[in-house]
């Protein structure tokens, strides 16, 4: 058995369902079975370069949290440590003060972080690890992106969500006739638009890697017209584009280096312009936006994300430093930090796309 450890804890970049999940399963594990304690890391990497952004985070911390959304922790997607805004003079610049962040964890005397998030969190863990910091990884994102595992927690609670908003779009598209164009998160990647498209009875999925012609879309209506079915349900992915175009980009401007977030947006309006100047019906845009990283998670991300939790001190007492634990085959395995820099994307070949079309569903190609 292990000696008991002192081990930190961040949640960094876009918040999901099942952060606190995993949290507790962790914190609970550790505490019992391995007598670990735990020190709360605030506001993901910013709690390493920040002073102050510690809390003690043991039994009675996680006590209640299981069915709520967010993390207790707060996160952050704008503190790289290896790119970190610093002022010098009246100017803002990126240094790199990831020799800072090892520092602060010798200052808090852990012996390993563990740090949970995405690509960008876990890729700054990888580099970290690197420079010999010991810390594990756990995968989430509501993008489902991630290559280093079959599913990432957040996903399933966001599928959910985004099926209920199309349920009830179908209702008042086919009272007015009109075609809705729901504009869905899931940023290069096509999972979440794909899955809850299907899910939710879509007629149109648009996704980034099947980039969509605007007649290939009016055939589809117009289809649907001559069936007398004079509505239409389109499932577009933020990061969905028209051949021959590009991304639609809403770019946030700071002037402090790293903290201003490009973000994708504004696809769903780009469509529905494209495509009024060539149908009578009326268009409606809706964009669920940040609707579906919130609220508690589904049961599957509760136990998705415990598992996890509890899955990484298995790591940690088999010392897999720079390591991450992952879902293959129903299976929570240790694959290396690095398989989360690889993005996984939906195959524009693969069952499930093939199956929808088989359906009738278009993908606007």
């Amino acid at each position: 058995m292990t000696r008991p450890l002192r081990l930190g804890v961040l949640t960094g970049g876009g918040d999901c369902p099942g952060l606190n999940a995993l949290i507790r399963g962790l914190v609970r594990r550790g505490v019992h079975e391995f007598g670990h304690s735990f020190v709360g890391i605030e506001n993901g990497y910013m709690g390493l370069m920040e002073p102050e952004l510690v809390r003690p985070l043991g039994v009675e911390e996680t006590r209640g949290i299981l069915p709520k959304g967010g993390t207790i922790l707060g996160t952050s997607n704008k503190a790289n440590p290896f790119a970190y805004p610093v002022r010098e003079g009246a100017a803002w610049v990126e240094r790199d003060l990831s020799d800072q962040a090892l520092r602060r964890c010798e200052e808090l005397r852990l012996d390993g972080l563990v740090a949970i998030g995405g690509d960008g969190t876990l890729s700054i863990a990888d580099r970290l690890a690197q420079k010999g910091l010991k810390v594990v990884g756990c995968p989430k994102t509501i993008d489902n992106d991630l290559s280093g595992t079959d599913q990432t927690f957040g996903f399933d609670t966001a599928r959910l969500i985004v099926t209920e908003a199309l349920d009830r779009l179908h209702s008042t598209a086919e009272s007015h006739d009109r075609v809705m164009v729901v504009e869905i998160m899931g940023r290069h990647a096509g999972f979440l638009t794909l899955e809850s498209g299907i899910a939710g009875g879509a007629d149109l999925i648009l996704i980034p890697e099947i980039p969509y012609r605007v007649e290939s879309i009016l055939e589809t209506l117009r289809r649907r017209a001559t069936r007398r079915r004079s509505f239409s349900i389109i499932a577009i992915s933020e990061g969905a584009y028209p051949q021959g175009g590009t991304l639609s980009v809403l770019a946030q401007a700071s002037e402090i280096p790293g903290r201003g977030v490009v973000r994708l947006g504004g696809s769903g309006k780009v469509c529905a312009d494209l495509l009024a100047s060539h149908i009578d019906a009326e268009i409606r845009v809706t964009v669920l936006g940040h609707l579906q990283r919130g609220g508690s998670p589904s049961a599957a991300d509760r136990v998705l994300a415990t598992r996890y939790g509890c899955k990484v001190l298995d790591l940690i007492r088999d010392g897999e430093w720079g390591h991450m634990v992952a879902l293959r085959n129903n299976e929570i395995v240790s694959v290396p930090l690095s398989e989360s820099r690889k993005e996984r994307r939906v195959d524009p070949q693969g069952d499930l796309v093939r199956f929808a079309r088989s359906m009738g569903i278009g993908f606007g190609d």
